[in-house]
């Protein structure tokens, strides 16, 4: 099993959501690319982090 940490930043606000654009790691391609995630978990965040456990 492989755990990677993935960093967002704010980049829109929608109606209910609000739209991330993830941070590559320097000479890195995205992993994710643009996460949506709903205002009501993500409240006044400008910066998230998502882990991602990969499994065989």
């Amino acid at each position: 099993m492989s755990e990677k940490s993935v960093k967002f930043e704010f980049e829109k606000q929608n109606k209910n959501s609000i739209r991330f654009k993830e941070i590559p790691e320097e000479g890195m391609p995205p992993i994710i690319g643009s996460l949506y995630v709903q205002k009501w978990f993500v409240g006044e965040s400008k910066n998230i982090e998502i882990t991602i456990n990969k499994k065989s």
